[in-house]
């Protein structure tokens, strides 16, 4: 019998963001820039004119500098590279190339124009922008694009970055969870692009709803790990919210694919001196990225797609049987027991199962469209679905047929969109509307190796 759940969900948020420009908010999707600008005695140099670029976009964001000599910018995409021109009427122009922005951290400038007669204008780098740690709403570890890029990731999986922050802890010999500040990681809480993807039947213990991670390591461009904040926008954990924003397309078109490869053969046959068998394999895994305009300017579509075709492997075999884990057990006793459960209970035990073929497939879509200067809207679609089989009973002492096997899969999709605006350079709103579909699946085994309805001794 198939054991079936489904949950679906349509949750809508906005977020209101009322532009102090002295305070720094926390976005989980987007980023912000804040800013002072001062004159050449040290005096706010109220109106001039501050406008940001996104260069491989081309989206424009202005902004008008208030008495205070301050400025802020809300609903920015994630990373860059951004150029930032500040214009005054009174004072020589600034120009700073190469302005890089992170998921969870204001980024800030602070300048001190010069007279005009002396620059006409003066060209920096995004060397002079730094973090904006005041005014942040709890400890935070961010990871950028090029962290991504270069750091080893050999299970493609969020997990390898997070891992750098000395609070986080991933268990690697057990369900490879993250752990923050030594919580479960069933206390965290997952978003992407705003939307929460957590483990909400709590059947995993890895933290996700699914049993890899639900969206494709190539598809992201920033992630941040938020302990304890302190904002309405948080709730439901209270360990850490794990927070990922998808990449997007640009007036270019790039791409990116990979292909690894692994197999029994690639690996030991023997362990301290005696042969292992390790059961037959192959593992590859393999995908592709793309991300296009499709008007110039104005709207971009970005995709990334990834599957593994794995294996999840069996340590445990008869006295002599040469694995990794030999049970107390002959394979005389082994074939007795078979034969008895056949003979006498009409009942097909199975063998004793050394690798079974596992699949994961994942897909991510994101449109993104400049409707002007003041709003932005984005759109993702989100699948994954993929399957494991794991042994009933965990003890390394304990004997398992192939009957006493279970499959566990998910298949997830989510639909993503979220309206960026900004109505003045005070005050700005972010609308999301999220519908996220899963389905569950717990099955026993036959003994021939078939899933389906095993209900021997029930």
């Amino acid at each position: 019998m198939r054991t079936s759940a489904k949950f679906s969900r349509i949750a809508a948020a906005v977020a209101l963001s009322i532009g102090l420009s002295s305070t720094a908010m926390a976005q989980v999707t987007s980023s912000e820039l804040n800013g002072k600008i001062m004159g050449p005695q040290g005096n706010p140099a109220a109106g001039t004119v501050v406008t940001v670029t996104h260069v491989p976009t081309g989206a424009v964001k202005t902004v008008t500098v208030n008495s205070g000599g301050t400025f802020s910018l809300r609903g920015l995409r994630v990373g860059g590279p951004y150029t930032v021109v500040i214009d005054s009427d009174e004072f020589a122009d600034q120009t700073i190339n190469d302005v890089y922005l992170e998921l969870g951290e204001s980024a800030s400038i602070e300048r001190m124009l010069e007279p005009a007669a002396q620059y006409e204008n003066i060209v920096v780098t995004g060397s002079q922008v730094s973090s904006l740690s005041f005014g942040q709403t709890g400890p935070v570890a961010s990871f950028d694009l090029s962290t991504l890029q270069e750091a080893p990731a050999i299970n493609r999986d969020i997990t390898d970055i997070v891992r750098i922050d000395p609070r986080i802890y991933v268990d690697e010999g057990g369900s490879n969870g993250i752990q923050c500040v030594g919580k479960s990681p069933r206390f965290n809480s997952l978003t992407v692009d705003g939307v929460r993807m957590n483990d909400l039947f709590g059947l995993n213990s890895n933290g996700y709803p699914t049993e890899r991670m639900p969206f494709s390591f190539d598809a992201i461009a920033g992630v941040s790990v938020e302990i304890a904040p302190f904002d309405v926008i948080y709730g439901g954990f209270s360990a850490c919210n794990i927070s990922a924003v998808s990449k997007t397309g640009t007036n270019e078109v790039h791409g990116s694919a990979f292909y690894d490869f692994g197999s029994d053969s690639l690996r030991g046959d023997s362990l301290e001196g005696d042969d292992i068998n390790l059961g037959a394999y192959t593992e590859k895994r393999y995908g592709f990225t793309v991300g296009a305009p499709l008007i110039k300017d104005k709207l971009f579509i970005f995709a990334a797609y990834e599957k593994l075709e794995g294996a999840n492997t069996f340590d445990r075999g008869a006295i002599g049987s040469g694995a990794i884990n030999e049970v107390n057990i002959t394979q005389a006793e082994v074939e007795r027991i078979q034969q008895i459960s056949q003979d006498v209970y009409n009942f097909d035990a199975g063998g004793v199962p050394s690798s079974l073929a596992n699949e994961d497939e994942k897909l991510l879509v994101k449109l993104d469209w400049n409707i002007n200067d003041q709003h932005r809207l984005a759109f993702t679609y989100n699948y994954n679905d993929g399957n494991n089989f794991a042994q009933s009973d965990g003890d390394s002492n304990e004997f398992e047929f192939q009957s006493h096997l279970y499959e566990r899969g998910a298949e997830l999709q989510s639909f993503i969109g979220v309206l960026y605006s900004d109505w003045t350079d005070k005050f700005s709103t972010e609308i999301r509307i999220a519908r996220s579909e899963l389905d569950n699946l717990q099955r026993s085994f036959y003994g021939d190796g078939t899933p389906g309805g095993n209900d021997f001794g029930e």
